[in-house]
């Protein structure tokens, strides 16, 4: 490093005083991005039709679209009308006839240091084989797949199979109940279901099959489950049941080859399932083209993306950022990216960083949750490993807070590497308000909406506030990588998200604050949605857990802040009669009724539901029509003015 550069990393070094201090870029960084001005850039989105068309060119198609955006029928809007495509083609197939064919696409390594390397064509023989697997199990355009699995090269091939054919997949994350499986398979009737036998964490190899086994009992519409022998529990087909096949028998003999489907723009690409504010989770559908164009765009100009990047995300692909930026987006892009199955502590707190060192990242995207806790590990294993490969860092999940975001950008950036904090959710589907590496960053702050991209800080009419004051983050146009319903819920796609507002902008459920630079600044959720540890769970799916319980008569729960996860579970219990939280459940048992409660919403939830505190209560502030008032009782946890209570039946 050059005296210039050593000058220019210390101007850089944080303050103690976050306020809206600005990080102002890197000039080497700024040397070699593809975006040079990201005002410019920003600019070039006002006409979202003409910017969005602009980036689809950059895509193949079988044929292109006759109109970019159709509005006719809003909220349903349609986007590249008339195109036809197909996601998987554009990820893979143009690939293998171009340089790129031997290159890199998944390194996939664990907590145990295996490693397995696929290029682009030994990736796309491998799809193919599945592809036609699936095919001659039944599988046609249109017909549902699920995926129980760990982050496996199988998970990434499945998953580009169904795209390949035009079935849609559901990806299930691998640390769901079985209760959440049954709830999600018998949502979308997945006639196949792919699994695996354990996943590695911490040490230990977690039974997989076992939860979907139990699953099974009630999940009529299951007509094959297909087993990935990941961990080697099982050799023998002797082992499996009348409807389980072995993956590598599966594919065995089928051809390498295959015919990618034709899909229409706006075909079913996936449904992912997400926690909303009722209890029935929310099955939220994307489609193929411009989720396409939305998710390859945004990951280019966010991170950077240069054909020697090696892209890493931990997001699993049980979730949208699994799906949109650690599978999809870099494959499309042309780049390797890393898979990684393990803790991020184990077998020791600097196993990420071993892995940048190792194999040279040069682009980390990772969740606030998991910084901080790596941050209460001290400096020291950081310090352990060369970073210096790392020119981009990424933040995702929920809002990083000044403290994680300073560790993030001495620790692990060493003063040099800006750090890409990104808004948007599985309801997006693409990152929207995010910076890039060109731009100043203040801390804490997800910078400016993306090209293409228009928001507003509203009130409950939908008129803009002014800026600094607190209001509803809106997103006033449509973009490409949108939903475009909830499965098998049209009337609560229009009422959750687009009713709202009389502007009939979109309800991102987000507060937010404008400051005087146009910079936004998230402010936590407006509705009843948990976010623990980057993951949402809806209020309600966890107060019905509660609640089925023989001991609990009502239940309500809030977010409570934590330094680490980001919230935990406070549950609000009205027991019935004779029960007590610091007693034994029952006669004949040793563990309490607190105990007992904790394990059984984890047996119905699984362990996203972190619970952090359980009190018992005589009553709930409720509404006259009996709607439990939460913000009450959150207003009340965090010392604050609960407002006006004349509305409220019991206090």
């Amino acid at each position: 490093m050059g005296e210039s550069d050593k000058n220019m990393d210390q101007e850089n070094k944080l303050s103690n005083n976050n306020g809206d201090q600005i990080v102002p870029p890197n000039n080497k960084i700024i040397e070699r991005t593809i975006v040079k001005d990201w005002e410019r850039e920003i600019q070039k989105g006002d006409d979202i039709e003409k910017y969005w068309a602009m980036e689809a060119e950059q895509l193949d198609w079988f044929k292109k679209w006759d109109e970019v955006l159709d509005d006719s029928e809003k909220p349903y809007y349609k986007w590249f009308v008339g195109g036809k495509t197909n996601l998987a083609y554009n990820a893979i197939d143009r690939w293998i006839k171009a340089e790129k064919r031997n290159k890199i696409a998944i390194l996939y390594t664990n907590e145990r240091g295996d490693e397995i390397k696929l290029t682009y064509y030994e990736l796309y023989r491998e799809i193919n084989k599945m592809a036609n697997a699936l095919r001659n199990l039944g599988i046609k355009k249109g017909d549902t797949v699920c995926m129980y699995l760990p982050m496996c090269p199988e998970l990434v091939i499945s998953m580009l199979a169904c795209t390949k054919i035009g079935a849609v997949h559901s990806a299930i994350y691998s640390g769901l109940s079985s209760v959440a499986i049954v709830e999600r398979i018998n949502d979308i009737k997945s006639k196949v279901v792919i699994t695996a036998d354990g996943t590695y964490r911490r040490g230990k190899i977690i039974n997989l099959k076992s939860v979907i086994d139990e699953a099974m009992l009630q999940c009529p519409s299951v007509q094959t489950v297909v087993l990935v022998n990941h961990t080697g529990r099982y050799n023998d087909v002797a082992d499996l049941r009348g409807n389980e096949i072995f993956y590598e028998r599966l594919i065995e003999g089928e051809g390498d080859t295959c015919y990618s489907e034709i899909m229409d723009a706006e075909d079913p690409l996936f449904i992912l399932y997400t926690s909303g504010s009722t209890g029935k989770p929310k099955g939220v559908l994307h489609t193929t083209a411009g989720y396409m164009v939305g998710i390859s765009t945004t990951l280019r100009n966010v991170f950077d993306i240069h054909d020697n990047d090696l892209w890493w995300s931990t997001g699993d692909a049980g979730w949208i950022t699994g799906h949109s930026y650690t599978i999809y987006a870099p494959l499309l892009l042309g780049s390797t990216t890393l898979i990684y199955e393990g803790a991020p502590d184990y077998p020791d707190p600097g196993i990420w960083w071993e892995i940048i060192e190792k194999y040279g990242v040069t682009k980390f995207y990772t969740a606030p949750t998991a910084i901080r806790h790596l941050m209460r590990f001290g400096k020291k294993y950081a310090k352990s490993y060369n970073l210096d490969s790392l020119k981009v860092l990424g933040s995702v999940g929920e809002p990083i807070n000044y403290e994680a975001w300073k560790w993030m950008y001495e620790e692990i950036g060493k003063n040099r590497t800006p750090i890409m904090d990104t808004w948007w959710q599985t309801e997006t589907g693409m990152h929207m308000i995010a910076p890039m590496p060109v731009a100043d960053l203040k801390p804490g702050s997800a910078t400016k909406p993306l090209p293409g991209v228009h928001i507003a800080i509203v009130d409950e009419e939908g008129v803009e506030v002014e800026n600094r004051e607190k209001g509803y983050l809106a997103i006033t146009q449509p973009w490409p990588a949108m939903f475009r319903t909830l499965y098998n819920d049209e009337q609560r796609f229009e009422d959750v998200y687009w009713k709202f507002f009389p502007t009939g902008y979109y309800k991102t459920g987000d507060m937010a604050r404008m400051d005087e630079d146009g910079y936004v600044w998230i402010e936590g959720r407006s509705d009843d949605v948990l976010k623990i540890a980057g993951h949402r769970i809806g209020s309600v799916e966890v107060e019905s857990a509660f609640n089925s319980h023989p001991a609990v008569n009502e239940t309500a729960v809030i977010g409570k802040e934590d330094p680490v996860k980001g919230q935990l579970i406070k549950a609000f219990l009205i027991l019935n009669e004779g029960y007590n939280l610091s007693m034994p459940y029952k006669e004949g048992y040793t563990s309490t009724l607190r105990e007992e409660l904790k394990r059984h919403v984890r047996h119905s939830l699984g362990p996203v539901a972190v619970l952090g505190e359980m009190v018992a209560v005589d009553s709930l502030p409720k509404t006259k029509s009996g709607k439990i008032m939460r913000r009450i009782l959150k207003a009340k946890e965090d010392g604050e003015n609960i407002g006006d209570t004349s509305t409220l039946d019991d206090l």
